[in-house]
């Protein structure tokens, strides 16, 4: 399976309805949207902000793309799905936010 489809699917078990086609798509679930991109067949990281973004990866490909994403320090929360056969994980997600008393 491509790993697009793959990114499709797990956002569709996840409760998302999943809008778009290609290799970037939308994830919208309740309040929540969120901007999905899959590694193999997208080369740059986008640069809008303000967004939730998930990167769809392989494992070979996951270690650079959290280095490209640190290094960059983009303007919007992202975290990565690793893909690895028919199972995923996610390998980094943002922090939290702050809660003070």
């Amino acid at each position: 399976m491509r790993l697009v489809e793959q990114a499709r699917s797990i956002f569709a078990e996840l409760g998302y309805t999943v809008e778009g086609t290609g290799p970037e798509f939308r994830a919208e679930r309740e309040w929540k949207v969120v901007h999905v991109s899959t590694v193999l067949e997208t080369d740059d990281l986008p640069s809008e902000s303000g967004e939730f973004r998930c990167f769809v990866a392989t494992r070979e490909d996951a270690d650079d793309l959290e280095q490209r994403l640190r290094y960059t320090d983009p303007n919007y929360e992202w975290a990565i799905i690793v893909v690895d056969g028919d199972d995923y994980e996610v390998e980094r997600a943002p922090p939290g936010p702050t809660v003070t008393a």
